[in-house]
């Protein structure tokens, strides 16, 4: 066993109305912040509430909400530019993985002299990075504790993950009331990528005792959410669960390693600009009866925590029973089985794998997979 090595470093804060503290809270680090805001809050009336948590504390600030490029080289180039432009002391990211992607790589490259495709290329920054602070608005974001940075490559469509310094997310800050404006299908979507990605991080190669402990606990937490709370005594909101879990999970994935389920919704994202959650929700049972075959034993501890097994149910027909129980919520939610569903073909598909077979991704999975595994998995999911 390697050396297990864990350094606390970001703020974590969650609960109702911590989003009025912001402008509080970032006052140590700065007065003039890059705010990369997700549009979509200005229709739901929420980009208001966070500058005026802001305005209220003197913080001035310069808003970027372009993210009609989504995660591209591009968008940061442009966001980038911008930051530089307006001499910031750091950034605050609004909204969803979008918003979080642009508000990290912005801080990570903020003092870089090279080119920013420098860094697409290859090289590692090297400079320190200005303070990022995340909110997010959904309750999955598995990345920002971690140095990766998935980012799709403008000029060919190609995913990469980046490395960038550690701990640039100095604050999340996490108010379950940014997320009521969610619709139930998107509800649905997130919950199963979440459960997807706790999954991962628990089976990973990477995986520890640490990183195990988050991933269990989110679990149990996403039970309470979806099958409610076995006793009275526990009453906490819907929303207020699955932000929990969503923190935990992602401190999980920092410790431990995302998996297949997420390489490729990235990378399919990155390509054709389908839905990361409703690719995440389509390959998850797939990806979970190919885990079914080495893991089999830790998807059965799952299995009893989200109560998808019962107590008398072990080994094969528990692992049988948790993916029966993730089936029958896509099925309850009306959401697509098959990527067939999304019209990509097969074809399309294989260039996918192509972009992510030597991502480090690969090496982290709960068993040692080639190309040809991939394509094995995707006809599968087809």
């Amino acid at each position: 066993m390697s050396d297990f090595v864990f350094r606390i470093n970001p703020n974590i804060i969650i609960g109702d109305y911590t989003v009025s503290r912001l402008g509080q809270q970032v006052r140590e680090w700065g007065t003039r912040f890059f705010v990369v805001l997700d549009p979509i809050l200005r229709e739901v009336k929420l980009a208001e509430k966070v500058q005026q948590a802001l305005s209220e504390h003197k913080i001035e600030t310069i808003v970027y909400s372009e993210l009609t490029d989504g995660t591209s080289t591009k968008a940061v180039a442009r966001a980038l530019k911008l930051a530089r432009e307006a001499h910031v002391h750091g950034v605050i990211a609004v909204g969803g993985m979008k918003a979080m992607t642009i508000g990290r790589a912005v801080a990570a490259y903020y003092n870089e002299v090279h080119d920013f495709y420098t860094f697409v290329g290859g090289a590692q920054p090297n400079a320190q990075p200005i303070h990022c602070i995340c909110v997010p608005t959904v309750f999955r974001f598995p990345f920002i504790f971690t140095s990766d940075l998935p980012i799709a490559d403008s000029r060919n469509h190609q995913i990469k993950i980046l490395k960038i310094q550690p701990n640039v997310c100095k604050l999340a800050l996490v108010d379950p009331n940014l997320m009521l404006s969610l619709t139930d299908n998107q509800k649905a979507t997130l919950s199963l990528e979440l459960l997807g990605m706790a999954i991962e991080a628990y089976i990973s190669q990477k995986a520890n005792f640490f990183s195990d402990m988050f991933a269990e606990k989110a679990v149990e937490i996403l039970n309470y959410a979806f099958n409610g709370s076995p006793s009275i005594e526990i009453t906490t909101p819907e929303e207020v669960l699955l932000a929990q879990a969503g923190a935990m999970v992602s401190m999980a994935a920092s410790t431990s390693a995302l998996g297949m389920n997420t390489l490729l919704s990235i990378g399919i994202n990155a390509r054709y600009q389908i839905k990361k959650p409703l690719l995440a929700s389509i390959l998850l049972p797939f990806a979970m009866e190919d885990a079914g075959k080495f893991k089999a034993a830790k998807l059965e501890k799952l299995s009893h925590l989200l109560g998808a097994a019962t107590e008398e149910q072990t080994g094969e027909e528990a692992v049988s029973a948790f993916i029966d129980y993730v089936r029958q919520r896509i099925a309850a939610a009306n959401l697509p089985t098959r990527l067939k569903d999304t019209k990509l073909t097969i074809e399309q598909l294989a260039v996918v794998i192509e972009d992510i077979k030597d991502t480090e991704i690969m090496n982290q999975l709960p068993r040692s997979m080639t190309a040809d595994d991939l394509f094995t998995f995707i006809k599968q999911a087809y």
